[in-house]
């Protein structure tokens, strides 16, 4: 078979092309992110409930979650350049028209179009840093680069949105992805690999396809509406045996095909393999604390939408200096020591942050867990993506990083469902003083939960030592 290779681009042209990947994960993350402030003008500006206003961020995560393996996939027989291009301009358009709408179910459909960029801009834009840049340290340093781009994206992002709230309203969340989408549409068409012909002998997996994308988009949605709709709950229910048949049939039809979605050869990838179990830990941890950090801030200590984007340049900026730190100390000590080390920085970083949280709301408590939460963060983040991509040909790094982010979107999903739950738990039927106790018994048991959780992944990586031997 042949694959969708491409030289790279001229040497000289590496630095543009870096710049335009790192903003394409700037927009990923940010359009994650940036309607968080922006949900209760939304709300009034549109007449949501509040049952249905979840579906304004809710949408985007299942599009993205359900469709990761097909655009990984899509990347690697209709081009590296093609689909990077298609999915900058579907954000592009579906953020002008989310912009310019007043109709409550458009703006869903806009989140989901969204969340659809996004399924094939993120294996396509990791594809394109994995074959312009050869194995080794001018890749770490694309991928250092790359994360640092992410992590701006999803702190800067309660920030940003805070500010155009504020000043313009929240139509402009969604119209400031406009010239930045377009941007790197544009960019990316000038600056990457020409795509070659379409290869005629490569089959696509229609079936697989369908089957796996149905399946997983229902498995997303499963573990986004069960801890509001009911775990045992009668749409719950019926949607996880649905989820459950069409993954079924997925693995049915992918042993029988000629050109399966998800090639079998890949899973001999022993850190390939690896890096999808980390990819799910990664991100059912670390991807959780916003969540909580913001509930603290806001819900419990009345922390403006302002004040709140503000509490997250610290984490922005840590991240990012992680990201730089682990690419060095990839290059110094090796991918397995540097990750191991990102998560024993992460846990400790979590458990300092569980202790902080208390009836102050002071903000300077948080500092020292929140450093090295987001240092050990940041570095991890580099290791992990080095190690999905490590050994795997040309021809494949679109369906593996399809792979590793599914696995990454499903186990953010699952521990994001979990954690909910079990903060819930301290809270559940409580008024007045005691609720506030509740609400902060509720973020320190996550923040010990998450603290183990990463820990656990550390201990499953050193155990796991003879995988990724370096």
């Amino acid at each position: 078979m042949s694959a969708i290779t491409s030289p790279a681009p001229p040497r000289q042209r590496l630095g543009l092309a870096l710049l335009v990947l790192a903003a394409a994960q700037l927009v990923i993350a940010l359009d994650f992110n940036i309607v968080y402030v922006a949900l209760p003008s939304i709300q009034d500006g549109l007449g949501y409930s509040d049952q249905d206003l979840q579906w304004v961020v809710s949408a985007y995560v299942v599009a993205t979650g359900g469709f990761l393996l097909l655009g990984g996939r899509a990347t690697d027989l209709l081009g590296r350049r093609r689909m990077f291009v298609l999915a900058a301009a579907l954000y592009a358009g579906s953020s002008l028209i989310g912009g310019l709408t007043d109709a409550a179910w458009l703006l869903i459909a806009v989140r989901a179009v969204q969340g659809l960029g996004g399924s094939l801009l993120f294996p396509a834009t990791l594809s394109l840093i994995n074959t312009i840049y050869e194995e080794g340290p001018r890749r770490n340093k694309a991928l250092a680069v790359w994360g640092a781009a992410g992590a701006g994206g999803l702190c800067f992002g309660s920030l940003l949105g805070g500010v155009l709230v504020e000043w313009f309203g929240w139509p402009s969340v969604f119209v400031v992805n406009v010239p930045l989408a377009a941007a790197i549409a544009v960019g990316g068409w000038l600056l990457f690999p020409v795509d070659p012909p379409l290869a005629r002998d490569r089959g696509f997996d229609a079936w697989g396809a369908l089957t796996a994308t149905a399946g997983i988009t229902l498995l997303v949605f499963v573990l986004v509406r069960g801890p509001e709709a009911g775990w045992t709950s009668r749409a719950t229910v019926l949607c996880a045996l649905g989820s459950l048949l069409l993954l079924v049939a997925f693995a049915a039809i992918e042993a029988r095909t000629r050109d399966p979605l998800t090639p079998g050869r890949l899973f001999a990838h022993r850190s390939l393999v690896l890096a999808m179990g980390l990819a799910a830990a990664f991100n059912a941890t670390f991807a959780s604390i916003p969540y909580f950090l913001t509930r603290y801030l806001q819900v419990v200590h009345g922390y403006s939408a302002m004040e709140t984007g503000l509490a997250f340049l610290l984490p922005a900026v840590m991240v990012a200096a992680g990201t730089q730190i682990g690419e060095r100390a990839i290059a110094t000590y090796g991918v397995r020591p540097t990750l191991l080390g990102g998560l024993l920085c992460g846990a400790v970083g979590a458990a300092a942050l569980a202790v902080a949280f208390s009836d102050s709301g002071a903000y300077g408590p948080l500092v020292p867990g929140l450093t090295l939460l987001s240092l050990g963060q940041g570095a991890a983040w580099t290791a992990l993506w080095i190690v999905a991509a490590s050994g795997v040909a040309p021809g494949d790094q679109g369906i593996a990083s399809g792979l590793s982010s599914t696995t990454l979107q499903v186990g953010g999903a699952v521990g994001l469902a979990l954690l909910v739950a079990v903060a819930n738990t301290r809270s559940d039927g409580l008024s007045g003083a005691a609720l506030r106790a509740g609400l902060i018994d509720g973020v320190q048991l996550v923040g010990y939960l998450i603290a183990a959780g990463i820990g656990a992944a550390a201990l499953a990586l050193f155990a796991l030592r003879r995988t990724l031997s370096r």
